[in-house]
């Protein structure tokens, strides 16, 4: 998948990847519309299928909520790319189908606006901008195949439905 690049800091926590005041929501679609709105205004407005969110250390930290990375899912955001993740941010993104990549030098690298390509099944980050590549940790197979299925659920539903 290739996408532009959205760059964040350190420390950005559920509250600002969705508000708590939207918290009453619960379609995923409405959740999009408020997606990284108290850090980034229009970043609805700017995005398009397949761009990469790419952060600092400690990306989803704050309330366990699955609204932030259902937010970021339904925004049609490829996936996120930190420094390091919030432990329970990045289980909650497994779940609901989410890539998620933890790779502290491609997070520092890359910039705003830079063209990027991700490969999970090659295990690479390419920086089309710059000509870099990374090389990621392969995800384990259970975990490719949950986020394959479109999140656990799906998985769930299409491995008993195999049996």
């Amino acid at each position: 998948m290739k996408g532009k690049a959205w760059k964040y800091g350190d420390n950005v926590n559920t509250d600002e990847i969705l508000p708590a005041r939207h918290l009453n929501v619960s379609d995923p679609k409405e959740l999009a519309k408020h997606c990284m709105e108290d850090i980034d205004l229009d970043f609805v407005k700017k995005i398009q299928p397949g761009d990469v969110i790419i952060a600092g250390d400690n990306f989803g930290c704050g309330s366990s909520r699955e609204h932030a990375p259902i937010a970021i899912k339904e925004c049609k955001i490829y996936c996120v790319i930190a420094g390091s993740f919030a432990r329970i941010f990045f289980r909650n993104a497994i779940n609901i189908g989410l890539p998620i990549i933890e790779h502290p030098e491609a997070a520092k690298e890359i910039q705003a606006g830079e063209s990027i390509e991700v490969d999970l099944a090659g295990s690479k980050i390419r920086n089309l901008t710059t000509g870099k590549t990374y090389t990621i940790a392969p995800f384990a197979p259970e975990m490719l195949a949950i986020i394959e299925a479109g999140g656990l659920m799906p998985f769930i539903k299409a491995t008993l439905g195999n049996s």
